[in-house]
């Protein structure tokens, strides 16, 4: 079956909408890649992850970065704002598996001393839809390196 998002056509324009308010949210392309790389990581999305990692490559990043997404934790090659980001992608991806608040206080002040209400709106919009998309890709069986303009 063809992507249910490019089926629908206004399913497409609401998707494109919000694709355009996370882009005018004020975080970096780059970013956006990164966290959009660890979500899919988490869900297995094989499509959105081979589509991230093509996208950071394409836009300069280095093989240790792109490599080190899944451990950012332990590897040097992320700032504190990333690294804040991505925790916040971990958790927001991960709902189900919470036994806490799904994004603790700590972490809320360190996304507020790196990031503004817009930037945090975008990031929050960002992982939802990123979300949405691996479970889309899930479901129709969307192989990696497949083109998601099949409509």
């Amino acid at each position: 079956m063809k992507n249910p998002a490019f089926v629908l056509p206004d399913a497409t324009k609401g998707i494109g909408s919000i694709i355009k308010a996370v882009n005018q949210g004020g975080i970096s392309h780059e970013l956006q890649e990164i966290v959009g790389l660890r979500a899919s990581q988490i869900n297995g999305c094989s499509a959105c992850v081979h589509a991230h990692h093509q996208n950071l490559r394409k836009a300069g990043e280095s093989d240790e970065r792109v490599a080190s997404v899944a451990a950012w934790r332990e590897g040097p090659f992320f700032t504190d704002s990333e690294r804040a980001a991505l925790e916040l992608a971990e958790r927001a991806t991960r709902v189900a598996d919470r036994s806490e608040e799904a994004v603790p206080d700590e972490l809320w002040e360190r996304l507020r001393a790196h990031f503004t209400e817009e930037q945090l709106s975008a990031l929050i919009l960002l992982i939802g839809i990123t979300n949405m998309f691996n479970r889309l890709n899930a479901v129709v069986r969307e192989p990696a390196g497949a083109s998601w303009n099949r409509a």
